[in-house]
C-alpha cells in the first residue's frame, strides 16, 4: 500500500484541519468545524501535566445522520489527521436478537491491530534509507563475490576490493543497467502459511496458535536466484 505520512498535531490549527478534511469530504462544514475543535481540543489536553489535565474533560464526538453523509469518511481522515488506528464496525449488530459474532474485546484487539501496524510502518519509514543502503552493499557483494583459494572460502582477511570496479557496478546499479543481471543471495525461508478456522469469541487462541505454526522453521536459510 501506499505509506503514510504522519501529520503533526502541534501543527494543525482548527482552521488547517478543516482545511485539510475539505480535500476529501464535500459540505458537512458544521461537522467539519465540530470535530477539527474537538480533536484540537483533545491534543492540548494531552500536553498539560497529569494533575491539571484531570480538571479538563475531554470532548467525545458522536456524528449522526444518514447513510451516505460523510460520517465514516470524516472520521477516517480525522484518525489520519491524528496519526491513530481505525477500525469501522457495525455497531447495530450488537443489538440484534441472537446475536453471535464478534465480541468487544475482538473489536479492540483489532484497534490495537492496526496501531501496532501504524507503529511498524513509522519505525520501517526511520531506517528506510539506511536499509536502502544495506541491500545495495548486498547486491554489490553478490554481483562482485570475494576471491575464493583452492576453490574454497578462506576465513583470512581479504586484500581491498578494487573500489574503483564496485562504484562503477554501483553507478551502473542505480541507473538500472543491471536489472536483468541474476544474482545468488542467501534468504531466511519463509514459513509455510497455515490457515486455522476458530468458532466466535475464540479469535485471540486463533492468532496464537497460527503465529506458532509460523514460527516453527522460520530460521533456516537458503541459497535464491534473483533479477
Amino acid at each position: 500500500g501506499t505509506r503514510r505520512t504522519p501529520y503533526i498535531m502541534s501543527t494543525l490549527t482548527p482552521r488547517e484541519i478543516v482545511q485539510e478534511l475539505d480535500k476529501h469530504i464535500i459540505g458537512q462544514n458544521a461537522a467539519k468545524r465540530a470535530v477539527a475543535i474537538a480533536l484540537r481540543n483533545r491534543w492540548r489536553r494531552m500536553q498539560v501535566l497529569e494533575p491539571l489535565r484531570q480538571e479538563i474533560t475531554p470532548k467525545n464526538i458522536l456524528m449522526i445522520g444518514p447513510t451516505g453523509v460523510g460520517k465514516t469518511e470524516i472520521a477516517r481522515r480525522l484518525a489520519r489527521l491524528a496519526n491513530a488506528p481505525f477500525v469501522k464496525v457495525e455497531a447495530t449488530k450488537f443489538t440484534e436478537v441472537g446475536y453471535v459474532g464478534r465480541d468487544v474485546d475482538s473489536i479492540v484487539k483489532e484497534l490495537a491491530d492496526v496501531a501496532v501496524k501504524i507503529t511498524r510502518e513509522q519505525e520501517m519509514e526511520k531506517v528506510r534509507q539506511r536499509a536502502a543502503a544495506a541491500a545495495e552493499e548486498r547486491v554489490l557483494d553478490a554481483l562482485l563475490p570475494k576471491p575464493r583459494v583452492m576453490g574454497f572460502s578462506t576465513d583470512e582477511p581479504q586484500q581491498p576490493r578494487d573500489a574503483e570496479t564496485r562504484e562503477k557496478f554501483r553507478r551502473m546499479l542505480r541507473a538500472g543497467e543491471l536489472e536483468d543481471r541474476e544474482i545468488e543471495i542467501e534468504l531466511r525461508s519463509q514459513p509455510m502459511g497455515v490457515e486455522i478456522m476458530a468458532p466466535p469469541g475464540m479469535e485471540e487462541m486463533q492468532q496464537q496458535l497460527q503465529s506458532m505454526f509460523q514460527n516453527l522453521g522460520g530460521n533456516r536459510t537458503r541459497s535464491r536466484k534473483l533479477k
